[in-house]
């Protein structure tokens, strides 16, 4: 897995094979994911497709003490508006004095298509250099510099020599991938090449004695890194830390809301943690090459089960698991407690899920935990690393899947024939889902909180008020509408995709 030494990452299709268009049962998926006839499938009409630019910059907007500079057209650095309060709050609960999200956009134009726009790349680094005095500057490039053949790494290169602060070019071009995670790979490949190795020139520590260098070893031998992303809450991860550090070890965090300067202690860890493989496994293969770091990347913990998983693997790389044991056994007891007044309720009521492939798995396994009845699932893409959560799921075979990055109206059908009590969806196609008069209710939100034994009595807490009183959304009904015909939903929901080029 050694793409470091390229510029350019490669996108998920061809790394992972991952698929973004099938439509049939978990059983199906999961037959055809195993013998490797998913890649290549089309479809022949789509409606939206999801933009790892967009992707990348969740990431990047929440890092510390860093500058963005978007290369394209203003519009590209748009998003950044809808984030910007939230990760300003979020940095300030790590450094008091951060001073938020900053980003530049060189606003390329009809011009610059025609000429070039490396002169403006050129004066936007100069500009955030003397600016903000940055440890970083990201600069992040779309699809028009991309198209029109600028080379930012040369450029970038140059300007190194004349800036303080890190450069870190993160080639995240939407129109090179249909696969929206392809995301995360970009963003650590920027981070692995420029962020993560310490100068040679910077002077090592030195122990006055040997048992602080015994101190530092030990520390060292009992460290992980938990490695969060951007949809997490702090809750979330106070509540990893807190189980963490209930087996005696110590935690870092990254790659969210760390400062350019955490990154060079990214090899000071015994084991890296993944929370979600999806996210996590450009990063975590590439550590271990070059460190020989060991990583935990099964399981996400979202619900009873995967957090008793999360935790007795990250326990038996360190030989922890009688302590393990009696940690899980008591915060099991307590939860069950707390949840069995819900039970009742929830009992037998239909749930459709959306989202990232990792997190709707975990969390269905939570809900038919309770009780309910999951009937259909809306997976961005899927690649192996669902496979193992796919198998958790009980009576998958007449459960539905439906993989689509976007693709609005293949979701509309489904929920209109399959007419669920709740859906559970990402916060992006929450809005027009309401209009079907469905009630709602969120799979993630940096306010609430989702992981380990807190977040399931949360989430299934939640669950339970939205269906107590699901007028609100009962009321769209009639009064708001999506833009399809009738005739649309008459017609089988997967029309549009074609397997005849599956690999």
């Amino acid at each position: 897995m050694n793409y470091i030494s390229e510029k350019v990452p490669p996108v998920r299709e061809d790394r992972l094979k991952a698929c973004n268009a099938f439509g049939g049962s978990c059983c199906e998926l999961a037959r055809k994911g195993k013998k490797g006839c998913l890649n290549g499938v089309k479809r022949t009409f789509a409606q939206t497709q999801g933009c790892q630019l967009n992707l990348s910059l969740a990431i990047l907007n929440t890092i510390r003490n860093a500058v963005i500079v978007v290369h394209g057209p203003i519009g590209c650095g748009g998003g950044s508006l809808s984030m910007a309060g939230v990760n300003k709050g979020f940095q300030k609960l790590r450094d008091p004095n951060a001073k938020g999200v900053i980003w530049l956009n060189t606003n390329l134009d009809d011009n610059d298509v025609v000429n070039g726009g490396e002169e403006k790349l050129r004066q936007a680094v100069l500009y955030a250099e003397r600016e903000f005095r940055p440890e970083a500057i990201i600069v992040v490039n779309s699809c028009v510099p991309a198209i029109i053949g600028d080379d930012i790494d040369s450029i970038l290169e140059d300007l190194q020599k004349q800036v303080n602060a890190k450069i870190v070019p993160v080639h995240c071009e939407g129109f090179k991938t249909k696969i929206m995670a392809s995301a995360y790979d970009s963003v650590y490949h920027g981070i692995l090449r420029n962020l993560v190795d310490r100068p040679e020139e910077e002077e090592k520590v030195v122990y006055e004695d040997e048992l602080e260098v015994i101190k530092e070893k030990y520390r060292k031998s009992r460290t992980v890194n938990i490695l969060n992303v951007s949809s997490m809450s702090r809750q979330d991860e106070e509540e990893l830390i807190r189980l963490v550090k209930a087996l005696g070890l110590e935690v870092r965090i990254y790659p969210c809301y760390a400062s350019p300067d955490d990154f060079a202690y990214v090899g000071e860890a015994a084991l890296n943690v993944s929370i979600c493989a999806t996210h996590d496994d450009y990063f975590v293969e590439h550590i271990k090459e070059k460190y020989g770091i060991p990583f935990v990347l099964r399981s996400i913990p979202i619900g009873i089960k995967n957090t008793n998983q999360w935790i007795m693997d990250i326990a038996s790389f360190f030989g922890l698991e009688e302590k393990a044991n009696k940690l899980i056994e008591v915060e099991t007891k307590e939860l069950k407690e707390a949840l069995e007044p819900f039970k009742e309720q929830l009992k037998g009521k239909r749930v459709f899920l959306g989202g990232g492939e990792i997190r709707i798995l975990s969390t269905a396994e939570l809900l038919q935990s309770m009780g309910m009845e999951v009937i259909g699932l809306k997976g961005y893409h899927y690649d192996r690393f669902a496979e193992p959560l796919l198998d958790m799921i009980e009576n998958n075979e007449n459960i539905v899947f439906n993989v689509a990055t976007g693709q609005p109206f293949e979701q509309a059908n489904l929920l209109n024939r399959l007419k669920p009590d709740l859906y559970i969806g990402h916060i992006g196609t929450n809005g027009y889902t309401a209009k079907q008069g469905f009630p709602i209710f969120p799979l993630f939100g940096q306010s609430s909180i989702y992981m380990g034994y807190q977040g399931a009595y949360e989430i299934v807490r939640k669950i339970a008020r939205v269906l107590r009183n699901p007028s609100f959304n009962r009321n769209f009904v009639g009064n708001s509408k999506l833009p399809y015909r009738d005739e649309w939903y008459e017609q089988n929901p997967f029309t549009y995709i074609d397997d005849s080029a599956a690999l």
